[in-house]
């Protein structure tokens, strides 16, 4: 079962993040994360993932225009996509940098695809989903890992 972590990372900081929530994709058996960033990402990468987290770094508050555009160019397979757990992670350069409401412009998009949303486990922070400041520390790389455990796990109980 594919899980894709749909990512925008100038400076490599989301793409860092990225790969630490596809390391708790691919600790779940029968699971298998791909990583694609904005610039690589197909319709065919959404409509074959049980799955999708995307992350952004933050931008005046919200995602990054060009996760955003992917989001408004794929919108006439937005029906094929209803009931796939969505999840959401941000990164942003300082500590009030508007990670949340970056991480809630992601959701408003997959809840417009129908998509079924979770944030990250209890274990982690209960939130709306996994967010650093700069690269992820240990403690963000392991609640980002914790989130993509989270999501496969989901991904694997629907399919069954």
């Amino acid at each position: 079962m594919q899980i894709l972590i749909l990512y925008y990372s100038k400076g490599g900081n989301t793409r860092k993040l990225a790969e630490r929530i596809g390391e708790g994709v691919n600790s779940v058996s029968g699971a298998q994360a791909i990583l694609k960033s904005t610039q690589e990402v197909t319709k065919d990468d959404f409509l074959n993932s049980a799955g999708i987290i995307a992350g952004s770094p933050v931008y005046f508050g919200a995602m990054v225009w060009d996760l955003k555009r992917i989001f408004d160019e794929y919108v006439g397979i937005r029906k094929k996509m209803e009931n796939k757990v969505g999840a959401a992670f941000a990164t942003s350069g300082d500590l009030s940098g508007g990670k949340e409401t970056t991480m809630i412009s992601i959701i408003q998009c997959m809840l417009i695809y129908g998509m079924i949303i979770v944030g990250d486990p209890m274990e982690a922070t209960g939130h709306y989903g996994v967010s650093c400041v700069g690269a992820p520390d240990e403690k963000a790389s392991e609640n980002g890992r914790k989130l993509g455990k989270r999501v496969a796990e989901l991904c694997k109980k629907l399919a069954s």
